[in-house]
């Protein structure tokens, strides 16, 4: 073990701010105060009780949680709307907690693990492009660790140990690895990020309902609990899936409601979309195509700026037009040394709204001419966005709803409009089988577009 206690501390505190930065913050008071509250809770019968430990919500619609060292942990919207009860989390908190406790990440760290990733949230893309899409910092890489089954194994016995000593039922916690599972299927294969990153250890529903039941009988004269209706009520509202508020791509295009711009992106390019930058990249991760926002407020300071920043040799450069937007285009290479190769870039500064918008494109030069193309039609199609029907688009968000007879789970879902193809979804989103009987009285969730409840 490389690591001391402080490096861990120090090493979550400096990885936050990048993690909080590339996922935002989910505003929703109630749901933080829940996460810290039990966060806090569980912390104190954890094996490392002296941390500091801070618990969070991220704006994401990707279904994962994960932990840096030092005591940060991090739930994604995504997640939370899956779980069905207070005891489904509860058990992934405690397994989150359990990497830390068990020094998981430090371990990983020790054994020079970091600094493997390419792009955040499932984008391929060669190493050499990490620096340009900013990404290769120290936070990030830790949050794509791959621990090994033995890790994953222990977090989840772990998992079962916290959560039944803070009172719940965590069988509960065995159920939800099922519906992870249902994710994968439902994907074609493709692992939710909870799963790409926690890689599932063998037997692990069979082995954690097992450990759940010997926890039990220690704890045999204490009621145990799920808290189903609870959870259900404090997720309503929930925004489910991607915010347009925050950008969306729509057909071959990207909106912008908010700072009201979009922009093409390249036919059946992997598009994705944080906070701070949109990722965009072919299968295979040849190329890569980057928006972000300087923060310079004109052209000639945000050029300074970006030259300083990605240091490439320039060899071209021209002022023009983009849609009535005063822009400045930058060409340019870097040699890459650890590969030999040299990578081709192509920048399109845009002024517009107070504010200087960059699109980098890049390359290795064998495949540049390739990608131009597709480079020069999205920095070219950047322009102010006036629809309002793209302008007025709202999220989809959870809504609880009581079954008012008895019925199977596909008939109720029916009966509150979801269409025939996303029915599996929402018995997935349920934690169900669309054949399940479900009692009159019974909570359960489907969506709707529009603002929270008030």
């Amino acid at each position: 073990m490389l690591l001391s206690k402080g490096q861990e501390q120090q090493m979550g505190m400096e990885s936050d701010p990048q993690i909080v930065a590339a996922y935002g913050l989910y505003e929703d008071a109630d749901l933080q105060r829940f996460i810290n509250a039990k966060g806090q809770l569980m912390a104190r019968v954890s094996h490392r009780p002296d941390l500091k430990y801070e618990f969070k919500v991220l704006d994401s619609p990707v279904v994962n949680a994960f932990a840096l060292p030092g005591g940060y942990v991090y739930f994604t919207r995504g997640i939370m709307a899956h779980f069905n009860n207070e005891a489904e989390f509860a058990g992934v908190l405690g397994h989150e907690i359990g990497h830390i406790t068990a020094r998981h990440s430090a371990r990983q760290y020790s054994r020079q693990m970091l600094g493997q990733i390419g792009l955040i949230a499932g984008i391929v893309v060669s190493p050499e492009f990490a620096q340009f899409a900013d990404v290769a910092s120290q936070g990030l890489s830790l949050l794509f660790l791959k621990y090994g089954r033995d890790a994953e194994s222990e977090s989840d016995r772990l998992g079962v140990e916290y959560s039944t000593k803070i009172g719940y039922d965590a069988r509960e916690m065995a159920d939800f690895f099922q519906t992870l599972g249902r994710l994968s299927d439902q994907a074609g294969g493709r692992l939710p990020t909870f799963l790409s990153t926690h890689p599932d250890p063998a037997n692990r529903y069979q082995n954690t309902r097992q450990q759940a039941q010997q926890w039990q009988q220690r704890y045999s004269n204490q009621r145990l609990e799920v808290g189903r209706d609870s959870y259900l009520r404090m997720i309503d509202g929930l925004i489910y899936g991607e915010d347009p508020r925050q950008g969306y791509v729509e057909g071959n295009a990207f909106y912008h409601p908010e700072l009201l711009f979009f922009f093409p992106v390249p036919n059946a390019w992997k598009t994705v979309n944080s906070p701070s930058q949109v990722q965009m990249a072919p299968e295979g991760g040849e190329a890569l195509l980057v928006l972000t926002l300087s923060g310079q407020p004109t052209l000639q300071r945000a050029e300074e700026a970006f030259l300083q920043q990605y240091n490439f040799q320039v060899t071209g450069r021209q002022n023009k037009q983009v849609n009535g937007l005063p822009a400045r285009f930058i060409s340019g290479q870097q040699a890459d040394a650890q590969s030999g190769q040299v990578i081709q870039l192509k920048a399109a500064l845009i002024e517009y709204g107070g504010r200087v918008y960059q699109l980098l494109g890049m390359a290795y030069q064998a495949q540049y001419s390739k990608y131009e193309p597709q480079f020069d039609r999205t920095m070219n199609g950047f322009a102010r966005l006036t629809d309002s029907g793209k302008i007025n688009a709202a999220p989809e968000r959870i809504k609880i709803v009581e079954a008012s007879r008895g019925g199977s789970l596909e008939s109720l879902l029916r009966q509150q409009g979801v269409p025939a193809s996303r029915l599996e979804e929402f018995a997935i989103l349920n934690g169900m089988s669309l054949d399940d009987m479900v009692a009159a009285g019974t909570l359960f969730k489907v969506t709707q577009k529009g603002s929270p409840r008030p």
